[in-house]
């Protein structure tokens, strides 16, 4: 027989020491291909907002936003703004190389600048064409990867619910919707994070350190979208209020922290968000009012169980009867995402905290759905709620359809409880509720979203060469000049060009006629040149000019500070335009591609 010798007892303790090893890391096996899946499903989010995105990444500083070429260029230059401000050391909170001579109020706008600044460097080196469809594309992503932190996290769910409820919040149809155009509405991944911080106020201790985390998340939030910021408020509110009601010892127990630690989210957003907010709501360039009547865009009753113009399934001829535009599909689950809704709220009833969020969506969707009644694009005489509070101020402000978002994200986080509650369930129900999900939600996977060829810069621009035609101090007009829906070509060249150039008017918020008149419009004050070069653009019929027309419009451009006039082509009546501008200044000149018009000075 063998001896033992120390080598070999060494060995037998590595063996059981190895076996013990492999017995303790059995059970995180699972666990490590869950971070693994994890990782797939944040990039698949990622690849998915690309892909929602594809034809803009394309070209995207020669392609523009089919679905509202307005607004892609606002953002734009909410985005040149910014890169003044990094690379310029331009004034933060206000413009002045835009709607010369008056500027605009850039905290009365939704200027973004907590992502606009940070991403100034790409606006800088790669146009702000490529910072909007990153933003739109990481917003897409973000927002759903934030939804599936806090579900699968705090929230408990596992990680399919979790998957699946921050699949609909993050892609949903209102969200592919806002990206047409709104890179405020589609950055919404600090509002999970927001609802998960005002949950925790109710835990011992947390009042202070919890108050000041939340009072930091809205600060930054509010240099996002303050307009989403006001839903989630409002949605926590009513959550709260109804929860308390069901729950009312509950609610006994905590409230004092609760509140506590509310009053601190207050005090700290407040003090530092006190200056910017009397920059928004008292400096110049401020406004009141919205230029349209809110309460006109409204979701359809309808609209729930159709499906949006870019989802899978959608058709447009029947989304655009019943939605305010390609911006604002805001609900549009279809008809088995509206059951499938319908039973998650059923399986949950008896759950005060999904019951109370429940009443909360429930109660945004009968706001979005405005003072009236409308079926089928038919509006109606039938009263509803929102007609007790439509004149209620900061309310007034809103654009009614956009309550409805609200609605959507909740949507995601009750599909996401059930998911985990139907478990519970006989085997036959949890097999016919996963049917359901799937019916539910292909539908709704969405396309890419269509864009247009924006007309091409020419070299008189790109290459700088206007730069020998504008001094400093002097603006560059472009013909038609920029409005809300005409010019737009303008605006665009202007802020992919971060406003190295100054130019009068624009799209974009500020007061109507100032100081008579504050009340908020989409453009400068009108001029008579500004109405008539928009008249020619729309009929195509040119005036005659007679000495009184030519005062008025030396007049105008002595006020614009104008140095030069260029003529946007390919517009829809750009042979009346360039006839107009000849009766005025004579034959132009050929400029790197541009017909130009130098002013006197």
């Amino acid at each position: 027989m063998r001896p033992v010798h120390a080598a070999d007892e060494m060995t037998d303790k590595q063996a059981t020491q190895v076996a013990e090893d492999a017995e303790q890391a059995a059970p995180e096996t699972p666990r490590v291909r869950w971070r693994w899946a994890e990782t797939g499903l944040m990039l698949g989010f990622l690849l998915l907002g690309v892909f929602v995105m594809i034809k803009l990444w394309i070209d995207p500083n020669g392609r523009v936003l089919q679905g509202n070429d307005s607004d892609h260029g606002i953002f734009l230059f909410m985005l040149a703004h910014a890169e003044r401000v990094v690379f310029d050391g331009g004034p933060l909170f206000y413009e002045d190389r835009f709607n010369v001579p008056f500027g605009v109020n850039m905290m009365a706008n939704t200027s973004i600048l907590a992502l606009a600044l940070p991403l100034a460097p790409v606006t800088h080196f790669l146009g702000g064409g490529v910072t909007v469809v990153l933003l739109m594309t990481l917003g897409l992503a973000g927002t759903a990867a934030a939804w599936y932190w806090v579900l699968s996290r705090p929230l408990g769910r596992s990680r399919v619910a979790a998957a699946i409820g921050a699949a609909f919040a993050g892609f949903g149809p209102a969200m592919v919707s806002h990206a047409n155009g709104h890179v405020n509405f589609v950055n919404n991944y600090l509002l999970p994070f927001i609802v998960w911080q005002v949950l925790r106020l109710r835990e011992p201790g947390r009042a202070w350190r919890g108050g000041v985390i939340l009072g930091l998340l809205i600060v930054v939030q509010i240099f996002i979208n303050e307009e989403a910021l006001l839903f989630v408020a409002l949605t926590l509110g009513i959550f709260a209020v109804s929860y308390a009601l069901m729950e009312r010892a509950e609610a006994k127990r905590v409230w004092k922290r609760f509140v506590g630690g509310l009053a601190v989210a207050a005090l700290t957003s407040g003090v530092l968000a006190a200056y910017p907010l009397w920059r928004q709501f008292f400096g110049k360039g401020t406004y009141h009012g919205q230029p349209f009547d809110p309460s006109k865009y409204v979701m359809d009753l309808a609209s729930p169980g159709a499906y949006a113009r870019n989802s899978l399934f959608g058709i447009g001829a029947i989304t655009r009867r019943l939605s305010v535009s390609a911006t604002e599909d805001n609900t549009f689950w279809g008809p088995f995402g509206l059951v499938m809704i319908i039973v998650s709220i059923v399986i949950l009833w008896r759950n005060s905290a999904m019951r109370a969020t429940a009443i909360a969506g429930m109660v945004l969707l009968v706001m979005s759905f405005g003072p009236k009644l409308q079926v089928a694009g038919f509006r109606t005489d039938v009263p509803l709620p929102f007609a007790l509070i439509k004149h209620v101020p900061v309310i007034d402000l809103v654009s009614v359809s956009r309550f409805a978002m609200v609605p959507s994200m909740v949507a995601g986080v009750l599909l996401a409880f059930a998911y985990d509650r139907i478990r519970e369930y006989p085997e036959k129900t949890r097999r016919r509720f996963k049917i359901g999900l799937v019916l539910a939600l292909v539908p709704l996977i969405p396309r890419p979203l269509p864009v247009f060829e924006g007309t091409p810069m020419p070299e008189f621009i790109t290459a700088g060469l206007y730069k020998q035609y504008v001094p400093e101090g002097r603006t560059l007009i472009t013909v038609p000049m920029p409005e809300v829906t005409t010019g737009r070509t303008g605006q665009r060249w202007a802020t992919l060009n971060n406003l190295d150039y100054a130019t009068p008017r624009g799209y974009f918020m500020g007061p109507a006629e100032p100081p008579e008149n504050n009340t908020g419009s989409w453009s400068a004050p009108s001029r008579y040149t500004s109405w008539m070069f928009k008249n020619v653009g729309r009929t195509g019929e040119v005036p005659e000019i007679t000495p009184w027309r030519r005062a008025q419009v030396e007049a105008d451009l002595k006020y614009w500070r104008a140095a030069v006039l260029v003529l946007v082509p390919d517009e829809k009546h750009t042979p009346a335009l360039r006839t107009l501008l000849v009766d005025l200044f004579g034959q132009p000149q050929l400029v790197g591609g541009a017909e130009i018009w130098r002013v006197n000075s």
